[in-house]
């Protein structure tokens, strides 16, 4: 993995930049760079390229559009083939945000696209908060893939996990068979982390995907339930203590979410337990909340 040391690209190569949430920035995405990158490679004389992959570096990053991750994809000089021969094929591995501007992007360009993902449907991150505290549905947060794209001639969306690169051989691996490459784009997003513990992963789940949600979903209203049924008072307050690690907007998000529906919408659902006196704790290791936001918004989310 390069990072931030990773070498420049040799004269005549080219030179991917990929930021924020998924590889793009959310805030101002900008898809023009990419549309420009496949145009100018198949316009060189005599040529049309075939890149390889030389290095990926892609760090978390927050939501609303924050930049804190930064991916580079570099790839060599083009190895000369005919000019005549088949358009460059790209594949795009990830159908997040930064997979489908980069499709867009190349919608009119003289490339054959192939989008890789291991799930058939685009996911808005953003809202998983709230399908895991119940307000929203899966459905209204996920959209299919092939869908978004079925007016690119173009693009060929498989529902494939990408497992390896073979950069000798300019191919990616799937779960079932090779998918051979001219350009390569990573865009696969970024996981949470659990800092070198990651048994704490039964205990805790993250919330990347509508799995993670609709589990977080499913452990909140049990836990009232079973605290309806249980008869030690202490125990019970356990049932309904939720702890929420990460500060950042969706860590924010999510405690305030859980707390809403314990104080309003489970409110008057019990008869032995109170849910408006859940507790719910979030803990954040930097010395404030929203550490990428303005500090007056963080000292407002902190009250």
């Amino acid at each position: 993995m390069l990072g931030s040391g990773a070498r420049r690209a040799k004269p005549g190569s080219l030179s991917l930049g990929l930021r924020g949430q998924g590889g793009v920035n959310l805030a101002r995405p900008s898809s023009a760079w990419v549309g420009f990158v496949a145009e100018s490679a198949v316009r060189r004389a005599g040529w049309v390229p075939t890149a390889r992959v030389v290095g990926v570096s892609v760090a978390a990053s927050g939501m609303n559009g924050s930049e804190n991750g930064k991916g580079l994809i570099e790839a060599t000089e083009p190895v000369g083939r005919a000019a005549e021969a088949l358009p460059p094929h790209v594949v795009m591995v990830g159908g997040g945000f930064a997979g489908l501007y980069a499709a867009k992007a190349l919608k009119d360009a003289p490339v054959k696209v192939t989008l890789v993902d291991r799930r058939n449907h685009h996911l808005f991150q953003p809202l998983l908060y709230q399908v895991a505290t119940a307000v929203l549905s899966p459905a209204d947060i996920a959209q299919p893939i092939r869908a978004i794209l079925r007016d690119h001639e173009n693009t060929t969306v498989l529902m494939a996990e990408a497992e390896a690169v073979d950069s000798e051989r300019y191919e990616v691996l799937l779960d079932e068979g090779r998918l051979r490459y001219d350009y390569l784009i990573l865009a696969a997003g970024a996981s949470h982390a659990y800092f070198g513990h990651d048994e704490w992963e039964p205990f805790a789940p993250g919330l990347k995907s509508l799995e993670d949600a609709t589990e977080i979903r499913r452990r909140i209203l049990v836990a009232f339930e079973e605290a309806e049924r249980e008869p030690d008072a202490v125990k019970r307050a356990a049932l309904t203590t939720f702890v929420v690690v990460g500060g950042g907007p969706t860590g924010v998000e999510m405690a305030g979410a859980i707390a809403e529906i314990a104080r309003y919408a489970l409110a008057k659902d019990f008869q032995r337990i109170d849910p408006t006196k859940a507790r719910v704790i979030l803990l954040e290791a930097a010395d404030r909340l929203l550490l990428t936001f303005p500090e007056q918004l963080g000292e407002k989310a902190r009250r």
